[in-house]
This record gives structure tokens, C-alpha cells and sequence, in this order.
């Protein structure tokens, strides 16, 4: 908590690891042009920010890639955008409008629709009140849409996300990401290339009527 806070400091860091929020490995030349710095300074914020271990370098080949260490710096990173959100920006209008709809946070979705969906979730009993997992009649749910439940893994399989914009939750842990991956793969939502923002497409906002009694 201490190190990603000495990291929010600095204007810099932030912009660096706001555009790792994607979930995606970045390039040292890709996060200079999104902090707008200079690449020899990128470098030395990157090299701090590996040592707190707040992110993880990656080599391919000649390439070196760089993204957040894993999925708890990723909330606690979103929270503590929360609370900066909350002190620096008391109007919520002054937040760009395609991020308050939808956009990713780290691996699964974030904004106005991911708390809809949350709600919707809880509201038709689907998802423990908790929570914490999904009830019998929601993983029956996700099977028929064709939602991934089970994979091998260590992190938690459900758990509610403070989303920083609404102040409300979103689905996180696995089944968020399973959930933000079948999004994609049927069309319902389009990523926007080197940015957080998502986009809810036009079969989207009906499918989602349609499953989940959420109107645009």
C-alpha cells in the first residue's frame, strides 16, 4: 500500500500505471507516449516501479514488455483511484463519459453497465448477496450464455470490485474476467486499442436488455 501510494505521487508513475489498468503488457516506448515523457525518464519510473514490485518486466525476444504484477495491485490500485477520485473530483461530469459508461479494470469490467450488471446479478439471485460466488441458478445462468466457471486458479473465483466512478460494485475475481471475455468474444462490448474505454455495441445493449434488464 505504501509503495503504490509513493507511486500515485508523481503525475508520471500515474499515467504509467493507469494505462497498465487495461490488463495488457506495454512496451517502455508505448508508456513514455501515454505519460508523455521522455523515453530515458520512462525508464527510470518503470525501473522503480519493478523494484516495488508493483509491476513485472517481461522479455520476448528483443522486446521488453511491462505489466502490473497481478491482480491485487490491480484493486488496490482502483481503489486508491477511488479515494483520489473522490477528493479531486467531486463532480462527476468532469470524468470523461466513455469511461464512466464502460471500461476495464485490469481484467474485468468496470463504469455504469459492470454495476449494472452487479445489480442485476444480485437482484435476480444469481450472485450470493456476498458476493462471493454465484448461486445454483446463476452458474446455470452463465452455462447457457456460455460463460466460463471453472479454471484452475488461485485467485478468488468471485468477489465484488469498488467501482471508483460509481461508488458502487462491479463483478470482480475470475468470473469477472470470464465475464469480460465472453463480452468480447460475442461482440457485445469492442475494446478501444491502448485505452481502458469500452465501447457497448449496438447487440450489446440488446442482448443485455435481454439477459440482464439493463437499458442504455
Amino acid at each position: 500500500m505504501a509503495a503504490l501510494a509513493a507511486a500515485m505521487s508523481d503525475t508520471s508513475r500515474m499515467k504509467i500505471l493507469c494505462a497498465l489498468m487495461d490488463g495488457r503488457a506495454w512496451t517502455a516506448t508505448e508508456l513514455s507516449a501515454v505519460a508523455g515523457i521522455a523515453a530515458s525518464t520512462a525508464s527510470s519510473h518503470l525501473s522503480r516501479l519493478v523494484k516495488a514490485n508493483l509491476l513485472i518486466c517481461l522479455s520476448q525476444g528483443r522486446h521488453r514488455y511491462f505489466r502490473l504484477s497481478n491482480n491485487n495491485i490491480a484493486s488496490l490500485l482502483e481503489g486508491m483511484m477511488g479515494v483520489t477520485f473522490q477528493a479531486n473530483n467531486p463532480a462527476r461530469s468532469k470524468v470523461p463519459e466513455e469511461l464512466l459508461t464502460a471500461r476495464t479494470c485490469y481484467d474485468h469490467l468496470a463504469g455504469d453497465i459492470a454495476v449494472k450488471l452487479y445489480d442485476s446479478l444480485v437482484s435476480n439471485g444469481w450472485l450470493e448477496n456476498d458476493g462471493s460466488d454465484l448461486t445454483v441458478q446463476g452458474k446455470a445462468k452463465f452455462l447457457k450464455l456460455g460463460i466460463r466457471l471453472e479454471v484452475k486458479t488461485k485467485r478468488k473465483k468471485c468477489c465484488p470490485c469498488l467501482d471508483w466512478s460509481e461508488r458502487k460494485y462491479h463483478l470482480g475475481g475470475f468470473l469477472g474476467s470470464s465475464l469480460l471475455e465472453f463480452l468480447e468474444t460475442y461482440n457485445w462490448i469492442e475494446r478501444v486499442s491502448g485505452y481502458r474505454e469500452v465501447t457497448i455495441t449496438p447487440k450489446g445493449y440488446q442482448e443485455l436488455n435481454h439477459h440482464f434488464q439493463i437499458s442504455k
